[in-house]
């Protein structure tokens, strides 16, 4: 099922138009979700079970993927795993979202750790979904890129939060300088991406903490390909920009 919305006006050779995955067995969820993001830009493919929704994947490049936690075929964690172990998938390296209308206890933990960027609780609102948009497509506009509340919870007050952000700035200006270089030592950009993940947790920086996420699970196998080192780049600079606004 496609929405119509989804499918209004695209244009396949568009470099900033997000394309994303919805693979939902609610009709009611995956119209909103997919209408949802096509009235932010993006470019929204449904599908209805879990099967599907891989063999998609596995043939097309997605930015984002929104895998509904229970589907028939299969779920959204059977789903990300099959992906993240195909080389030849196109998406194996897109960026992965559980949607659920349930969270028992220790789940989200569980689904953050097995390698999804962040859980969507259903139903959620336009503005949850442009969080969730903004992880794959930071130079929208209205993207969240710094998120000043998850900041000062970190942080515990707003002027360390200032503090600790432009340490941040310093360091992200001097990793990008240093990008290409470093990206070829495997053991030295995983102790910097290490480092770097702390200190988005602690700046409210999400977007760039699920690019460094995505980045550090490929270094042990294959190193960082060049997709997911791109994706990195524009996130880096993005908040860069944001830091500096």
């Amino acid at each position: 099922m496609d929405s119509p919305l989804a499918n209004a006006d695209f244009d396949p050779t568009s470099a900033t138009r997000a394309r994303v995955l919805v693979a939902d067995d609610d009709p009611g969820s995956c119209r909103f979700l997919c209408d949802g993001l096509a009235s932010m830009g993006a470019f929204a493919e449904a599908c209805t079970d879990g099967t599907a929704a891989l063999q998609r994947a596995r043939t097309e490049p997605f930015d984002l993927l929104l895998l509904d936690c229970r589907m028939p075929g299969a779920g959204a964690l059977q789903v990300l795993t099959a992906l993240r172990e195909d080389e030849q998938a196109r998406s194996a390296e897109s960026v992965a979202v559980a949607t659920t209308a349930e969270l028992a206890p220790g789940d989200r933990q569980s689904l953050l750790d097995a390698g999804f960027s962040e859980i969507l609780l259903k139903p959620c609102s336009l503005a949850e979904l442009q969080v969730v948009l903004g992880l794959v497509q930071p130079d929208r506009r209205g993207a969240r890129m710094l998120d000043d509340r998850a900041a000062l919870t970190a942080s515990g007050d707003t002027t360390t939060m200032r503090a600790l952000r432009l340490l941040l700035r310093e360091e992200l200006a001097l990793l990008h300088q240093e990008l290409d270089t470093l990206s070829r030592d495997r053991n030295g950009f995983g102790e910097r991406l290490h480092r770097l993940r702390s200190s988005c947790g602690f700046c409210g920086a999400a977007a760039l903490a699920t690019q460094t996420v995505l980045l550090q699970q490929q270094l042990p196998q294959r190193g960082a390909t060049p997709v997911a080192l791109a994706r990195f780049r524009k996130t880096l600079l993005a908040t860069l920009q944001a830091l500096d606004s």
